[in-house]
C-alpha cells in the first residue's frame, strides 16, 4: 500500500470516530456546556454531517488509488 493511500486512510478512519462520537451526542442527548455556554444538538447534526461527508471521501479517494492507478 503506497503512503497516500495509507494516509487517506488513516484519515478517513478518523473522521469516520469523530461522526460516530456526533451521532452518540445526538442519540443520547447528552448535554455539552463550554465556558458555561450550552452546545446545540444542531451543532451536532452538521458535524455528523460534515465529517461522515469527509470520511466517505477519503475512503473513496484511497480506493480508486488502489483499482486505478495514476500512470507517471
Amino acid at each position: 500500500m503506497k503512503s497516500r493511500n495509507l494516509g487517506l486512510r488513516v484519515a478517513g478512519t478518523i473522521f469516520a470516530i469523530v461522526c460516530v462520537g456526533h451521532v452518540l451526542r445526538l442519540l443520547t442527548r447528552v448535554d455539552v456546556i463550554v465556558a458555561g455556554w450550552h452546545l446545540p444538538l444542531w451543532m451536532n447534526v452538521v458535524g455528523a454531517l460534515v465529517t461522515g461527508a469527509l470520511s466517505v471521501w477519503m475512503w473513496t479517494l484511497s480506493v480508486k488509488d488502489c483499482f486505478f492507478p495514476k500512470e507517471s
